[in-house]
């Protein structure tokens, strides 16, 4: 690999970082490429909306130079981008908030740092839903970011413009974050793969502008890597994953190997309906003949379990979760408002959930279930209405309410189970079709080797948009 000729559009980090490493290729020439298919591209996409080329730049050489001393960096020169709300030093975090426009932040977020450190180079930040609370990406700060397979869709939210960024080839990894989707959702939009890390595995430290609520994240949202393949999602884990702060005087992390190393080892739950939820009948015909496949591959593959833990109850939870929020931290919140016993009756609701979970995934390994209700859907006029009470959708040729489908994403958010996003087909227009791959607690790696042992057996690829 020269630098002449490397396909940075669909390289995988893990084949730069052992170029930049073997001195085949500069991690300084990998960061220009990259950036000249950002500026070549981005402008109807929109999604590399925060750059720092410049600072880019120092740092590849910087990279070049460790490795030249023989340094033996994970990332080596692998030019990435990260989604706006986590800091980097300098560079404005505003949750895309006309409130926070102003902010920049001194240092950068423990994550950001994680990565610089084994050698990615980080040329800027991506777009971001307004208050990370919508499946479309736009906001007063930066705009609309579309999605680069149909430019008239949404890219999906909030980390939007992580994957478009993805999708189009300008960068081969990213970092997003998620509690509601805010991962999977673009991932399946946009045809590459995410991973909702289980929610204490990486560091929120440095997630947002002050009042971005760190202790309120731990329990909401967590972190996770974006890229175009399930071995990058690997890679940039063990680089993310692990203690910080007054944690790392005590904890060490040892993530559980991958639960089998072949798919003919796998207990499969398949559930493709929701009490409270609909899926559109391609991506239940997408799921459903990836079923089919596994059980022709030797996997295991139910689709009804008494163990399964009620989504009826799970769903309720959330909303009665964002009912004490509301009410309870908003000073001209409705009545009746929420009190310390119900959000500690939510809290104890939760763990007796996780704990089903917990002996759900004693007799299976995975769940294979919807990211999201449709694929990638036309943008709505207004931004962050967040819960979109008004919006509908249209689902097998009838409107259903968008509030709702946000239960599909949050089976896995409320437990704060690690979840793997992976393409798995596109419907009759052309877009694509996603999936997740839901695992036990802590056990990440099996989700996302799965994810990986699909794409190998099926001959499954991220969907890189062509250039317009």
């Amino acid at each position: 690999m020269s630098s002449s000729n490397t396909p940075l559009a669909t390289a995988s980090a893990t084949e730069l970082a052992c170029a930049v490493r073997a001195k085949s290729v500069s991690a300084l020439d990998l960061a220009d490429a990259a950036i000249a298919r950002i500026e070549a591209l981005d402008g109807p996409i929109n999604a590399v909306v925060v750059r720092d080329f410049d600072r880019a730049r120092d740092q590849a050489r910087r990279v070049d130079q460790a490795v030249a001393n023989g340094a033996d960096l994970p990332l080596a020169g692998v030019p990435m981008t990260v989604k706006e709300c986590f800091n980097i030093a300098g560079l404005p975090t505003t949750f895309g908030r006309e409130s926070a426009r102003h902010y920049r932040p001194t240092r950068d977020a423990a994550a950001v740092r994680r990565l610089k450190d084994a050698g990615a180079v980080i040329l800027g930040k991506t777009n971001v839903a307004a208050g990370l609370a919508d499946y479309q990406v736009d906001n007063p700060i930066y705009g609309r970011t579309r999605n680069p397979h149909d430019l008239a869709r949404s890219p999906g939210g909030s980390s939007g413009g992580s994957a478009a960024a993805l999708a189009a080839g300008m960068v081969p990894l990213e970092l997003g974050g998620d509690a509601g989707g805010s991962i999977r959702i673009p991932a399946a939009f946009c045809g590459v793969y995410g991973h909702l890390s289980s929610f204490p595995l990486i560091s929120l430290e440095g997630h947002g502008p002050p009042g971005g609520g760190i202790v309120v994240g731990r329990a909401w949202a967590a972190a996770g890597p974006m890229a175009r393949t399930a071995a990058d999602l690997e890679l940039a884990l063990k680089v993310l994953a692990g203690p910080e702060g007054r944690d790392a005087a005590a904890y060490r992390l040892a993530l559980p190997a991958p639960r089998h190393d072949r798919l003919s080892g796998y207990r499969v739950f398949v559930l493709t309906r929701h009490p409270t939820a609909v899926a559109d009948d391609e991506i239940v015909a997408a799921i459903d003949d990836l079923a089919t496949a596994l059980e022709k591959a030797g996997a295991s593959v139910s689709r009804q379990s008494e163990l399964l833990p009620s989504l009826a109850d799970s769903q309720a939870l959330v909303e009665k979760f964002a009912w004490t929020y509301k009410t309870g931290m908003i000073p001209d919140a409705p009545e009746p408002r929420a009190t310390i016993k119900d959000y500690y009756d939510c809290l104890i609701a939760q763990e007796v959930l996780r704990r089903e979970w917990d002996v759900f995934f004693r007799s299976f390994d995975l769940v294979i279930a919807p990211c999201y209700a449709t694929a990638a859907f036309p943008p709505f006029p207004e931004s962050n209405p967040w819960p979109g009470a008004n919006r509908t959708l249209r689902v097998n040729g009838a409107d259903v309410a968008f509030t709702p489908q946000t239960a599909w994403p949050l089976i896995a958010g409320m437990p704060h189970l690690p979840v793997t996003a992976a393409p798995i087909g596109r419907t009759r227009d052309g877009l694509p079709i996603g999936a997740q791959f839901i695992g036990p607690f802590l056990e990440d790696l099996t989700p996302i080797a799965f994810a990986g042992q699909v794409a190998a057996a099926f001959g499954i690829t991220a969907q890189i948009a062509a250039p317009r």
